[in-house]
């Protein structure tokens, strides 16, 4: 098989190095790729945006299956333009794909399907949401509606903070026309777990869970930024809650959609929040995780392109997935300032001494190649991710690897997978 993988991130790094290690694939192309992809596949300089220019590539190319890693092009209806043309193709329609694009959508859908979330409204009015802030006080969430990289959900603990934050969102247009809408929703505590499925329009199978660390410094201080690290599999729900997620979160959105004349194929992730034996949905992503893939393809002893088809063939019924009995820990290491102001364009020093680790890989997020040299490209530059039998030792070999990779102001947090230490610590 030819494959297309659709992105420049981590995630996309990920998708290409476990595609190259199926049985059924000869050829991986990535499109537009970065320095990392570019050691496994090839590259191709079309833009994730630009759905008429991938939509020729791939007809002209005649790929066997492509894959879209982000947001952004599902939105845009990749998939549809693709399938328009007898092109197979692993990713939601553009209306399906509304779960993540649009968090008005998401939420009058949740709502509609009694899926457990938070309370909410939303506006379009920057006056009435600021009456709204006036009889809600914080601690609450405001969230631009739209696509924002994972940037647009501000969690408010103040009441000033609250009304800075629908400013910024609302009048300042931090997020661009993402912000039309806002959402405004209460605050729930407990800790995060991502649930990522697979799903073929009828049937919906979950993937290892995994605990992402959104805040980009120890302990959880600072900003929200795309991700800055996470481990798999996370001890946060036990077999019973997670058929319950499945039950009462994944299977109503996959049915729901089928209802609506727009069945979802492709990857349904859950961002839930967990408080003991509750769950309730902070939002839906219409696509793989970054950075989650990094840590379940790892993982992931199935042949990728044979679960992939039978999404899309409608036979996901027929496949069982096989895990590694293992864990898993990405450390994403970034450039000094991100999600804020970063320099681009330094030489990263030490991967070659990484590569030779066992059960250690490297994906590229923010990278590109020049002159034979690797340099940084982005604010999330790399994600460092190792394997073991247990959690301790897959920190310990990622951190070992982490340490032998330099650049000038790179910046990491030094706390991946330490919650999960002590939850499993906490259930002995």
């Amino acid at each position: 098989m030819k494959v297309l993988v659709v992105g420049s991130g981590g995630r996309e790094h990920a998708l290409a190095w476990a595609l190259k290690r199926s049985a059924h694939v000869q050829e991986v192309y990535v499109a537009p790729g970065n320095g990392g992809t570019a050691e496994t596949a090839v590259n191709v300089p079309i833009a994730v945006d630009d759905i008429p220019a991938l939509a020729d590539y791939a007809q002209q190319e005649a790929f066997d299956l492509v894959v879209v890693g982000p947001e952004l092009p599902l939105a845009l209806g990749v998939s549809d333009a693709l399938q328009a043309r007898g092109i197979r193709v692993f990713g939601p329609s553009a209306k399906a794909a509304r779960i993540e694009s649009s968090k008005a959508f998401s939420k009058d859908f949740m709502r509609a399907h009694g899926i457990p979330t938070a309370e909410y409204a939303v506006f379009e009015d920057y006056r009435e949401a600021l009456r709204y802030l006036e009889t809600h006080p914080a601690p609450i969430v405001v969230k631009a509606s739209g696509l924002a990289a994972g940037k647009g959900s501000i969690v408010c603990q103040t009441d000033e903070e609250a009304r800075a934050a629908l400013d910024l969102i609302m009048r300042q247009r931090a997020f661009g026309d993402a912000g039309d809408q806002v959402v405004i929703e209460e605050c729930l505590q407990g800790q995060e777990v991502s649930v990522l499925a697979f799903a073929d329009g009828e049937t919906v199978v979950p993937m290892v869970l995994v605990q992402d660390h959104k805040a980009a410094y120890d302990g959880d201080r600072g900003p929200n930024t795309g991700g800055m690290g996470c481990y798999a599999p996370a001890p946060l729900l036990d077999e019973e809650m997670l058929q319950q997620v499945i039950a009462k979160v994944l299977q109503p959105v996959v049915t729901g959609m089928a209802q609506q004349g727009t069945p979802y194929v492709g990857v349904l992730y859950a961002g839930l929040m967990v408080s003991g034996r509750d769950f309730q949905v902070l939002e839906f992503n219409c696509r793989f995780g970054d950075p989650e893939t990094q840590v379940i393809l790892p993982l992931l002893r199935t042949d990728l392109v044979e679960v992939l088809d039978a999404c899309i063939e409608g036979r996901l019924n027929q496949v069982e997935l096989q895990w590694a009995d293992q864990f898993c820990v990405c450390v994403v290491m970034a450039s000094g300032g991100y999600p804020g102001h970063y320099e681009k364009g330094y030489e990263i020093q030490g991967l070659e001494e990484v590569a030779q680790l066992a059960d250690t890989v490297v994906f590229h997020a923010g990278t590109q190649r020049k002159d034979g040299r690797v340099l940084t490209a982005g604010g999330r530059v790399l994600g460092v991710t190792a394997w073991a039998d247990d959690l301790p030792e897959a920190i310990k070999r990622a951190y070992a690897a982490v340490e032998r990779i330099h650049w000038p102001n790179v910046m990491y947090r030094r706390d991946i997978g330490a919650k999960g230490l002590k939850l499993l610590e906490e259930q002995g």
